[in-house]
């Protein structure tokens, strides 16, 4: 969308605004006389909305409106345009397709710390030196009269500016001291703007390229003929877990660079940023700048502001990176595309994978997918020709993979009870430690045990809010429900007054309860856990991995956090603690993940000189998943669950659209969702082309105190159905009791 003529008497007199309110409409507002020629498509503008002043952005102009009486912009919110033109046709084109509010896909693509009223540069005090040459003929007789003063000076003298907070406590004097300072002319105390570095204070070693071998090569290649040719090119790097996804990367950004465009790399989880930004701020130095959810809302504004101005070209970061304003966008990574974590749970739910395959649509960039365990649908997209592959099947260096052993658990037994640790792996972690090597043990399950069962009656806690049982987190000594974070003490005594049986069962393990029973078992091992319990403050993830890299810990326990993309050379064992936990959800994709995740968890082990070896523990060993991971067959697996997906008419041969439906009232939540499936009904008729299923409860059936149903369309093309149901939606005059939410190409059916 291009900006309006600078000329006032041939600028457009009304400017289309979406408010700061979720409505989904866009609203006609008059522009001043004095702010014609100087409003943009995407500045942040304030206006009258009823009886308040609200603010909004600013979508385009036009010449008439179909409504009289217009009011008028009030004035800037912020000065300069927030939102390219571009970023607001993304998304505008995220707010169609997953059938959500304009307003929720503008406040998605710009970060609340820049969006929200008083959001603002941090301004200190600098000390700047006067005149050196005036100075330093009066140095002598200041130290003698005021030495203070003069180790200040002194200090300031040996640079060129400082904060002032900064020279007061190296200095170890007080603020009257610089002032007297400042009074006598030695040095200038003047405002400026500071930025947050969320880097500050860390140290990173400089890098240079690395000499790539046959297969990297001809991926980079790749990779730089759509970085060259200025147009969308889709790449799916698929490269088995150690195999130098990240230098191709690198390298793919230097050509970028040299060519002044500037690259967005995106990572599934943030406990992989602190190593991904490691590698590379070592090899592009300060051009780089970090985005993710774990920044705090000064350093977010800042480091978004460097990336507007032009002084960051190189982006990392959480899903909400893509949206960055980086300038002449050339290349975009996603890493371990086939992660869930890339889709957004609020609305509007869009996977950050395909609308970065959108915005390089947009930007004419080039857009690289990176996986050792591609998704089903990017393989099948490059089946279909829209995706080019480019593979890399050996590790580099030429180390050897992992050698996977899976263990049937229904021979390892304690005392003639289920254990959770087999032989075989109470050796192996053994023999490593002896050997000064580490180990990492994953299990996707928190806390201590899954639920606590009275052996008498039966009775399992469940939290009182959602239709979940209510699991044990021992060192907190509570009960938690995962869903609302409800808690409760452990009770004394089943509570069901027909019985008050003292004792407790514990079903199930957690991390916590590893990690407990590890330290009795190897009572000098450094033991540390990685889960959602422990990584609470902010630079957690940070500390844990570089105590890990330095060889402070022996046995890293921790959730699909550890499973991808770390990369730790002393690593040579690698434990699933209980494959089942995966296996068996009640999903179509539980065996695509299970398979993902045993994959990249195995790839952690043996990246170093040693070779690596992965156990893998299980009740169902002859799971499908479980033998190729264990064999390495990708191809294998990956062709059989295409086969059962085409006969099923499932993702990638369908589009999957669920629509939830919530509220505190079960029968009217009920009472909704039949209504809107009869009127799609009746609206669809006989259209073969759409699979829409009556509405039902969903698996876990209440959540936050909220009733869930949902109902499930199976369509070739998505319009298909969420153009019907936009008209159904607009049409029918719903309780406000009841919200609607619309997931397109969900990932979770849950």
């Amino acid at each position: 969308m291009s900006n309006p003529p600078t000329d006032k008497a041939s600028f457009p007199p009304i400017a289309r605004v979406v408010v700061d309110v979720a409505l989904d409409k866009e609203f006609d507002y008059l522009i001043p006389v004095e702010m014609r020629g100087k409003l943009l498509t995407g500045m942040q503008v304030k206006v009258p909305f009823g009886r308040r002043e609200t603010e909004g952005f600013v979508l385009g102009f036009k010449e008439k409106s179909d409504f009289s009486g217009l009011k008028s912009i009030s004035g800037l919110a912020q000065e300069g345009a927030l939102l390219s033109p571009k970023i607001m046709e993304l998304a505008k084109w995220m707010a169609d397709y997953y059938v959500a509010p304009i307003e929720h896909a503008v406040k998605t693509v710009l970060p609340g710390a820049v969006r929200k009223r008083g959001a603002g540069f941090k301004k200190q005090l600098f000390a700047t030196p006067g005149e050196k040459s005036a100075i330093e003929s009066e140095l002598v007789p200041l130290r003698r009269q005021a030495p203070k003063q003069a180790a200040a000076l002194d200090i300031l003298l040996s640079g060129e500016q400082m904060l002032m907070s900064d020279l007061v406590r190296a200095a170890k004097v007080t603020h009257g001291t610089l002032r007297s300072l400042e009074k006598k002319g030695f040095i200038q105390l003047t405002e400026g703007v500071q930025g947050r570095d969320p880097l500050a204070n860390q140290e990173f070693l400089r890098t240079k390229d690395l000499k790539l071998n046959s297969e990297q090569s001809d991926c980079l290649g790749k990779i730089n003929v759509g970085i060259d040719s200025g147009n969308l090119k889709v790449v799916l790097l698929h490269g088995v877990t150690g195999s130098g996804k990240t230098e191709v990367y690198l390298q793919a950004l230097s050509h970028a660079l040299a060519l002044g465009k500037g690259a967005i790399v995106l990572v599934p989880e943030i406990a992989l940023t602190p190593q991904t930004v490691e590698r590379f701020r070592g090899r592009f130095g300060e051009c780089l700048a970090v985005l993710h959810s774990h920044l705090s809302d000064g350093e977010r504004h800042d480091e978004w502001h460097r990336v507007k101005r032009g002084e960051a070209t190189v982006v990392v970061g959480a899903r909400s990176a893509l949206f960055a304003p980086v300038k002449n966008l050339g290349l975009i990574v996603v890493d371990e595309e086939h992660e869930s974590t890339y889709k957004q749970e609020e609305s509007p739910r869009y996977h950050a994978r395909d609308l970065a395959v959108m915005r390089g649509h947009l930007e004419g960039c080039t857009v690289v997918l990176g996986s050792a365990t591609p998704s089903v649908e990017s393989l099948e997209n490059v089946h279909q020709g829209k995706y080019e592959l480019a593979k890399l099947g050996i590790r580099a260096d030429d180390r050897q993979l992992p050698l996977v052993k899976v263990v049937d658990m229904r021979h390892q037994r304690y005392e003639g009870k289920p254990t959770l640790f087999s032989n075989d792996l109470v050796e192996g972690i053994r023999l490593r430690i002896n050997l000064g090597e580490q180990v990492m043990l994953f299990l996707n399950r928190r806390g201590y045990s899954k639920n606590l069962t009275c052996p008498e009656c039966g009775f399992v806690p469940e939290c009182p809010d959602c239709s979940v049982a209510l699991t044990y987190h021992k060192r907190l000594g509570y009960l938690r429900c995962h869903f609302c974070g409800h808690a409760e003490r452990v009770p004394d005594r089943c509570p069901q007054p027909d019985c008050k049986a003292e004792d407790w069962q514990y079903m199930g393990s957690g991390t916590e309860k590893i990690e407990n029973q590890l330290a009795r078992i190897f009572p000098h091992a450094h033991i540390r856990r990685m889960d959602s319990d422990t990584m609470t403050s902010k630079h957690a993830y940070h500390h844990v991995l570089g105590a890990f890299r330095k060889g402070e810990i022996d046995i890293l326990i921790g959730t699909q956090m550890i499973a991808k993309g770390l990369h730790f050379p002393n690593v040579t064992l690698v434990g699933v603690v209980n494959a089942d936990a995966t296996l068996h959800m009640p999903d179509f994709r539980a065996g695509e993940r299970a398979f993902q995740l045993f994959t990249q968890v195995a790839g952690r082990a043996g990246r170093g000189d040693v070779a690596g070896e992965v156990l893998i523990q299980t009740y169902t060993p002859t799971h499908p998943a479980v033998q190729a991971a264990r064999r390495g067959d990708f191809d294998v697996f990956i062709d059989e669950e295409l086969e059962a997906r085409k006969m099923l008419n499932y993702p990638p041969y369908c589009r999957l659209i669920c629509v939830h439906f919530k509220g505190e009232n079960e029968q009217q939540v009920d009472f909704v969702s039949g209504q809107v499936f009869n009127e799609l009904d009746r609206l669809l008729g006989e259209n073969p082309d759409v699979n829409l299923a009556p509405p039902v409860p969903s698996p876990i059936a209440r959540i936050q105190k909220n009733y869930r149903y949902q109902m499930i369309a199976r369509v070739p093309r998505t319009k298909l159905f969420t153009v019907p149901l936009r008209h159904v939606l607009d049409g029918l005059k719903l309780p406000r009791q009841v919200q609607i939410i619309v997931d397109v190409d969900a990932i979770s059916l849950m």
